[in-house]
Parts: structure tokens; sequence; C-alpha cells
């Protein structure tokens, strides 16, 4: 099947025993006349030597065998699935689908489709740093098996780079752990999820990724037999009891161990549980919590528990079901270890779907019934790659929105139903106010044009436009609504203001006294109930001025009497209430080029304070951003948003001596008074107080979270050498 010219001899050895493994893994693919069919089509298409090797010049054809077998093993995928994943690098077109005629099911076809659109996506948006582009790929997605093979494909690839061009390496590496990890985390493909996690820190993070490794290799013997000490008279004692399980344990994963050092800032060895137990068992339905329970109890008498540490989701399972009892317990060598006490139809339950052990880690559900959606893929799996089941899946995912792109490949959410004027709103306000169409792939549509997912729109703009109140008849976002109404209103209080203008210069020129109260029952007298209304039509010439002035001087000479002995006040004299607040601290910034009394606020993900070197970054609807220099988002935000940075600065003195929120994490030694002793040192600074405080202690160590209100730089550099000098304190960070 294999072209000699194609392979080298190392790539024929490896084409040969890829093959003969996936015919082993799949048997039900390869026979009888359809499996003939499939491989003199293959054979076929190899021979004509239309494909080339990829960015990484890795083997196509090899890399999809691959590919295959990972969706077999670690998937299981079946027939239609793998067929479309061997035809994936030669059909690359609509045009080049067509041609497949009647060789292959419409399912191949559908998968073949979807795979085919999710390379066009790339192609207008290679940056995947985006939920919108997550939420997008999943719905170009005709069938949920193209993004299963997406998400095989990208795991075989990540295994097969290891050598490659480190710049290509760090961008594959960076969406595998953005996208392609999240979603099979989504899809409880734990095992797939964990590599990609791993794979990628060690390309964007070689030096930690060795460091755990080596760590985890160092200490694999012992802490095998630790587990060993550990289970053995649990094992006994539950056997004892009568019970029927069995246990397994596990090692977190490379990633995770260094998500653990970063968010506790500590080392390896500060991460105590590198492992956990689980114990399983074979328990009928009406006997579970009771047996469940049963064990715990055997358990803690044996090893001391930490209260703290007990999750009960036993009596009340969690939204997404799922039920298990989780105690940490202190083993033999003082170690705490963690101990999952579970039934088989739990386990079953945790395993199955979406994957809801992993889930129930805090991992937030998406809203829209996304994850619903997601929950019953694996059932699908298991129930022969029923087709309807699929259909279903896609009639439940989120059509309530479009995803389209701006002409440089930005992303942008509306509402299934939004129109261009909606889209140009979502821009900004003036090229709503101007947009006199667009361009939708190329083709001039009107501004009343529908949209829909994977457009690609650029919006045509004139000078002389302006919003008419009959587009509030077909927007759809509220965003545009709110816009329309108010550019309307904006340009009607100017034209009125001009109209009123016009019409004082006429009574000055013919020497008529004017008065506000009486042009006020003129007005009403008119028929009007607003003033804005009466310039409207005035500006617009649907009410002629003689009349008015007509009008006018009937009812003033019928007051005449009450004039003469009332104060008359000039117009200038009234003065219109404004609703504008003015922005607070507005001597403490200084925006861009001295630009003061800007819109801002400050930043909760870095909660910058007076001294802070500092950035502004200017949002969509909350006016600017204040973050530090050191933000945790800094880069993100430069690398993707250069355009909306904007430099700022701290001016003069701090005014009306402000105070800002910060966190400090403190890490020591949990000695008698530590608490006591920082709590004191706070108390005594003037100019600082505290708004809470939360510890944590674990085997003999504590952490903690302060966070004060203090008013610079220079006043939180003073509190933290302070704190830093109390006994038992090892390290006091920001957060």
């Amino acid at each position: 099947m294999g072209n000699s010219s194609f392979f080298t001899d190392d790539e024929q050895i490896l084409f040969l025993s890829l093959y003969r493994q996936l015919r082993k893994d799949a048997p039900d693919t390869f026979k009888g006349n359809k499996y003939r069919s499939l491989r003199n089509h293959l054979t076929s298409l190899i021979q004509q030597d239309n494909i080339g090797r990829g960015h990484f010049g890795l083997n196509p054809i090899i890399r999809t065998l691959q590919t295959a077998i990972l969706a077999v093993e670690d998937i299981g995928m079946r027939s239609d699935s793998i067929v479309a994943c061997l035809l994936m690098p030669f059909i690359t077109t609509e045009e080049e689908l067509q041609s497949l005629d009647k060789l292959y099911p419409q399912s191949v076809k559908i998968i073949l489709h979807g795979l085919i659109h999710i390379r066009e996506l790339y192609k207008k948006s290679p940056s995947v740093e985006s939920e919108n582009f997550r939420n997008l790929l999943v719905s170009f997605a005709e069938d949920m098996r193209v993004i299963l093979i997406i998400i095989a494909d990208r795991t075989n690839l990540m295994r097969q780079i290891k050598d490659c061009d480190n710049e290509a390496r760090l961008k594959v590496s960076e969406e595998a752990a953005y996208l392609y990890a999240p979603l099979a985390h989504k899809l409880g493909l734990y095992r797939i999820k964990s590599e990609l996690e791993d794979l990628s820190l060690k390309y964007l993070n070689h030096d930690a990724y060795y460091h755990i490794k080596d760590k985890l290799n160092a200490t694999k013997k012992s802490r095998d037999e630790y587990i060993e000490r550990f289970i053995h008279p649990i094992e006994e004692m539950l056997t004892d009891a009568g019970l029927h399980f069995h246990i397994k344990g596990r090692t977190k994963s490379i990633h995770s161990i260094w998500q653990k050092m970063k968010k506790q800032n500590c080392n390896f060895e500060g991460v105590y549980d590198l492992f956990a137990i689980r114990i399983i068992l074979d328990s009928p339905v009406e006997k579970e919590k009771l047996q469940c329970w049963q064990v715990y109890s055997l358990i803690t008498d044996m090893y001391r528990p930490n209260p703290k540490r007990l999750r009960d989701w036993l009596s009340i399972p969690k939204s997404n079901g799922y039920e298990s009892l989780h105690i940490t317990v202190l083993g033999p060598e003082n170690k705490w270890v963690e101990v999952q006490i579970r039934t088989e139809r739990m386990d079953e339950i945790a395993e199955h779907g979406l994957a809801a052990h992993w889930r129930y880690k805090g991992i937030k559900a998406e809203q829209n019934g996304i994850d619903s959606w997601l929950a019953s893929i694996r059932s699908a799996l298991e129930n022969n790659d029923d087709l309807k089941i699929m259909d279903q899946f896609k009639s439940e995912l989120n059509t309530d929105e479009v995803y389209v792109f701006t002409p440089k490949g930005d992303l942008h959410k509306l509402p299934k139903g939004a129109t261009v004027l909606d889209f140009a709103y979502s821009i900004h306000t003036n090229i709503g106010n101007k947009c006199i169409g667009a361009q939708v792939n190329n083709k001039n549509v009107s501004m009343r044009y529908v949209l829909s997912s994977g457009d690609q729109v650029t919006v045509l703009i004139s000078n002389n436009q302006s919003p008419k109140r009959a587009w509030l008849d077909f927007v759809a976002t509220s965003r545009a609504k709110s816009k329309i109404r108010q550019s309307i209103k904006e340009l009607e209080l100017k034209e009125g203001a001009i109209a009123r203008e016009q019409l004082e210069r006429t009574f000055r020129n013919r020497k008529i006294d004017f008065d506000n109260t009486v042009l006020n029952q003129t007005i009403k007298k008119l028929g009007y109930k607003e003033i804005n209304l009466f310039y409207k039509d005035l500006a617009n010439n649907a009410l002629d001025t003689e009349k008015v002035i007509e009008v006018y001087i009937n009812l003033y000479k019928r007051d005449t009497f009450q004039l003469e002995r009332a104060e008359v006040h000039s117009a200038e004299e009234f003065t219109t209430e404004s609703n504008h607040k003015q922005t607070n601290d507005d001597n403490v910034l200084v925006i861009d080029k001295n630009l003061k009394g800007v819109d801002y606020s400050l930043a909760k993900c870095c909660n910058p304070i007076y001294g802070d070197d500092i950035f502004g970054f200017v949002t969509v609807n909350n006016g600017i951003k204040i973050h530090r220099m050191t933000c945790p988002n800094a880069q993100a935000l430069r690398e993707r948003f250069g355009y909306r940075i904007v430099k700022a600065r701290w001016a003069g003195q701090e005014a009306n001596d402000p105070r800002y929120p910060i966190t400090l994490h403190i890490v020591g030694n949990d000695d008698l008074g530590v608490v006591n002793n920082i709590s004191s040192i706070i108390s005594k600074e003037e100019k600082i107080n505290m708004r809470s405080f939360s510890i944590d202690t674990n085997d003999g160590l504590f952490s903690g979270s302060l966070t004060l209100m203090i008013s610079n730089l220079t006043a939180l550099d003073s509190i933290i050498k302070k704190l830093k000098t109390v006994k038992g304190v090892k390290n006091v960070t920001r957060g």
C-alpha cells in the first residue's frame, strides 16, 4: 500500500508496522469488500503523490495512521471515524470531497466535511487564544467525531515534534494547553488531557518538566513501597469485614504537580499529596452509602483523619452527578494521604461522559448547554457511532450565538439573528453610526444582512450616514439598539438646539419679547408633550414658524398683566442639570499625555496601588483598566491587543489619602503566636487597615492570605519588610 518513492526506508518499515497494528485494533474496518475498496482507493491516492510533508517535515500518511490508532485505542472510535481519519490527508477541499461520490457512506463524508471546515477556520484565525474560538470550533463540527479526531491528531502531533523547530513547537504547545487539553477534559478523555498538558509543559517549560520528572523517578521506588505499606493493612481489614473491593493508587501528572507548586508557592518536596488511593466497592445499590461509610469508619480507626479535608458527596451528590467520599488521613511516617471511597456504579458515573471526577476539582461549567451536550459523547461512541444521537448532540449545542471574523481575523460573538449593523456597533459606535453596508465573504450586502457563523465581514461606512429610527426594527443586540437610540437622541438634541436658536433669532428680529414660560405654554397649546419633539418638527420644517409666533403672541398678550408683576428672567440664567459624575481621584492618574479626568478603574487581577509602574488597557465597555507592569496578564494583553495599550503614570501626590486593596501571601512555620504577631504589626500602622486574614495549616506549616487597604507602594514595601521579621514567617509575597 505504501509508495516507496514517498517513504524513507525507516518510514516504510514503520508504515507496515502501524498498518498491521491498526488492522489488529479495528478488525471490522479491514475485512470484506469494503476493506478491499478502501485499500485500493488509498493506494491510488498515495501513488498520485499529491500530498507533501507538513510544516514539521512529518510524513502525513504515517501521521494519519498514528492518529487513527490513537483514536481507536484511547478514544474508542469505530469504522466510519477510522476511514475518515485515513482519508484526512487527501481530502482537503469540498471539490475533492464531492469526488468521492458513492465510494463511502454519508457519515464518512460528514466527518470529512467537518475536518475541511476546521482547516478553513484555522486559515481565517490562526490564533486560538479565545473562548469564542473554542466554541466556534465545536459549533463547526457537524459531527462530534470531528472534534475527537482533531484532538487525537493534535495529541499525536505533540508526540512527534520533540525534535522539531523550537518556535513552531512552542506555538503548537500553547494551542494544546489552551484549546485541546480543556476540550479533552470536557470529553472525559483524561489520559489524553494529561498527556497534552505534560507535553505542553515539557516544550514550554523544559526545566520545570524535567525537574519534576527526575524527582518523581528518584522517589518512585520509595513511593510505591509507601503505597504498598499504606494499603496492605487496609486490604486485610476490609477483607475481614467481608467487603468486596479493589484498590487503585495513582500519582499526579507532572503538569498537575507543577500547578500545585505554583499555587502553593513551594518546591517539589512541599507538595505532600503526590498520589491518591481509590477504594472501589462492589456493592449493591441499596447498601452503597452504608458500606462507603463503613470503609470510612474502618480507615479512620486505623489512620488519623484531617476533618478539614473531608468531602462528603454521598449525602448530597454534586450537581453533575458525582458521588464519592474523600478523606485525607495521616499515614505511616506522618505523611498525608488522600483516600477516595466509592462504589463500582459511582466510579462508572465519575469516569463516564464528561468525566465528572476530573471536573469536580473546580473546572466551571460553560453556559448555554455546551457541557450537557458533551456529557453523553462516550455513550454515543459505545452505541456503534449512532448518527441519530450525534445529530441530537448538534441540536442541543448552543444555537443562540454566531461567531464572525473581522478582516484581520479577530473573532466577535453575536446572538443568532444579528445583522451587519449589529456587527458594526459591536466594533465601535461610530462605525455603526456611519454603516451603509458590508462585504461578507467578499460579497456586497446591506446592513440588514443576517450573519452566520464563520462569516468574514468588512463594514462599509460613509461620513454622510447617520442613524435612523427604522434601524431599530432590524438590529438584534441590545448594544446596537441602545447606541442607535442614544445617537438619535443626541442628533435630535443638536438639531433642537439649532432650531431653538433660530426661533430666538426670529423673535429678536421681529422685536418680540422672548419669555420661556410663555414659550412652554405655546408648545403645549400646539399639542406637544415633549419639548424635544417640538424642536424636532421645527428643525424638519414639519411645523410652521409663523404659526408658532402667532400662538405665542396671543398667549403673551393674554398674560401681559401677570408678566408685568413678575420678575422676568433671562434664559441664560436657567441651567440644565448634568448627570455626569466626576471621576474619582481625578488628580491621581495622568493617562498618556497628561490627560486627566479619564474614566478609569483599577484592574482586580493585579490590584495596582499608588507608586506602581502601570499601564492602561482600553476595554470595550468599562473605560480604561489600569494594570501593573508586572500583572500576570500584561504579556498576553500586549501580544494580543497591543493597539489598546495606553501609557499611564501616577501624577504628583495621591489625593485625599486613597486606600487600595492589596493581598499578601504569607508562608511560614505554624509556631505558637505567629498569627498574633502578624496582627499586632498591622494594627500599629496608622494608615493601613486590615480587611481580611485567613490561614490554612498543613503538617507544621501555615499559609495565609492577608488583604490590606494601603495608600501607596512605599507603605506596602514597609509593611512587607516588617512582616518578614516576624519569627516563623518564611516568605511574604504580593498577590
